[in-house]
């Protein structure tokens, strides 16, 4: 069932679009402070490159969708996460969760019990890509209408 957008409080949609402000700001400002250190040989492909390996993690298909659920619903068990994931298959699950704490995003944390219970939850540096991802999806949002002001 289709969801109509989220309508948000004017001050909430100005205070949003001043933080993606804020972002966009920033983000010229560490391109310049990377820019200074490049010579009249620099190779753009360079950067692109390590644009691609940045956003590799995140391309694969559920792996966004794991490091969000995790972001937004907390720690969880493996048959809670299949749930939360609609669609999702247990093998490919277990994959991707495997995945996300080789590339350090992700702990499994074993409690040996009885019985013995499996918990994934980020690790810091999982939690920090998603507060880092945060104002991309806010953008997202707002560019394809899913949350707009009131009428």
């Amino acid at each position: 069932m289709s969801r109509g957008p989220l309508r948000i409080s004017s001050s909430d949609l100005k205070m949003i679009r001043g933080a993606i402000s804020e972002v966009e700001e920033s983000g010229a400002m560490i391109r310049r402070s990377f820019g200074k250190y490049n010579d009249d040989d620099f190779d753009i492909g360079w950067e692109v490159d390590a644009a691609v390996d940045a956003f590799s993690i995140f391309s694969s298909k559920w792996t966004i969708e794991i490091l969000a659920t995790l972001y937004i619903a907390g720690d969880r068990r493996f048959n809670e996460m299949r749930k939360l994931l609609h669609g999702i298959s247990s093998r490919t699950l277990s994959d991707k969760l495997t995945t996300c704490v080789q590339n350090e995003l992700v702990d499994r944390v074993v409690d040996d019990g009885p019985p013995i219970r499996v918990i994934y939850r980020l690790t810091e540096h999982g939690r920090e890509a998603g507060r880092l991802l945060s104002p991309l999806v806010a953008y997202m949002k707002l560019y394809q209408r899913k949350v707009v002001g009131p009428k």
